[in-house]
């Protein structure tokens, strides 16, 4: 019996937050972030989670 590849809904989740929460921070007139480094720190934590995610995802289809 194969394994069923899902996704893990806890990263789903939170990359769906935090890239909203860098959406707000976005200034769309001037096409810059109001705090620069939030910023950062919200694009780090969605490439983790994706990594994370992917990384989780792999390890299932094995």
């Amino acid at each position: 019996m194969k394994n069923k590849k899902t996704l893990n809904i806890f990263s789903v989740i939170l990359i769906i937050i935090i890239g909203r929460a860098l959406f707000r921070l976005f200034d769309l007139e001037n096409l810059t972030f109001e705090k620069p480094a939030l910023a950062i720190v919200y694009i780090l934590a969605i490439a983790l989670s994706i990594l994370f995610m992917i990384k989780d995802f792999k390890k299932r289809e094995e």
